[in-house]
């Protein structure tokens, strides 16, 4: 399976294993069976269930289409307002477990989401043949939507345990020292603990360093480096956030 590196701010690399062409087709698959159900149990509800078939009758053809498209209208920001809402995801992503993804490990914000989908018109037209060829010759499977936006589909079937996410494992009488960190988020804790474990595995004391500074200058920090070295403060930090955020197992 093939991987993308995703620089973070602190300009350390990490690797995701991208989404094959055939996890996103069952995604798509999936979402395209949902779409179908919602469009034979709305016409069902309109012409059988309220009998409102009536309405039809009369107006032009540019007015009953006005109607289907106002009905249907639904499946088609289907992917807009659910990747927005599920933060990357649809339905069908969410059981394919992938994702989508900023290549410059950013938040794909609701901007992306909508370069990707005015590019769906483009990607799925002669029975989504260009969206698949862009995914097959590109590098990291992009169709053209997330070309045009920056982003990346990843899957989140890796392997993983407690130390590649933000949860620590913390006693029940720990002490936090710093309440400060609640003014970071769940992203801001990931990438800070993914870059330390990294930085951990080849003693790179410059990151470490760097990631320490960081953290205190965003929380306003003043530390003592006699009392606390720079890793007893990181661990720290990650523990606190665990302990305000009832992040725990």
């Amino acid at each position: 399976m093939s991987q993308i590196a995703i620089n973070t701010s602190q300009n350390v690399n990490i690797n995701f294993n991208i989404a094959s062409v055939g996890e996103r087709m069952l995604a798509f698959i999936i979402d395209l069976l949902i779409k179908v159900a919602y469009a034979v149990v709305t016409f069902y509800v309109f012409f059988n269930f309220l009998d409102l078939g009536y309405l039809l009758n009369g107006l032009d053809q540019w007015s009953q289409m006005a109607i289907y498209i106002a009905i249907t209208f639904p499946i088609y920001i289907y992917p807009l307002v659910l990747e927005s809402l599920m933060e990357g995801q649809t339905p069908g992503k969410k059981v394919m477990k992938i994702r989508v993804v900023k290549i410059d490990g950013y938040q794909a914000g609701f901007g992306d989401y909508l370069i990707r989908w005015v590019f769906r018109i483009i990607d799925t037209s002669f029975a989504g043949v260009i969206g698949l060829i862009s995914m097959i010759v590109s590098k990291n499977n992009q169709r053209l939507g997330d070309i045009a936006s920056g982003t990346a589909v990843i899957s989140l079937k890796n392997s993983i345990n407690i130390s590649h996410t933000i949860l620590e494992n913390i006693q029940e009488d720990y002490v936090p020292s710093f309440p400060q960190v609640i003014a970071l988020s769940d992203n801001d804790m990931r990438i800070i603990k993914d870059n330390y474990t990294k930085a951990l595995r080849v003693d790179d004391r410059q990151i470490i360093s760097k990631l320490s500074d960081k953290i205190k200058n965003i929380l306003k920090l003043e530390v003592d480096p006699v009392k606390m070295t720079e890793r007893q403060f990181i661990n720290i930090i990650i523990k606190d956030y665990n302990y305000y955020t009832g992040k725990d197992n």
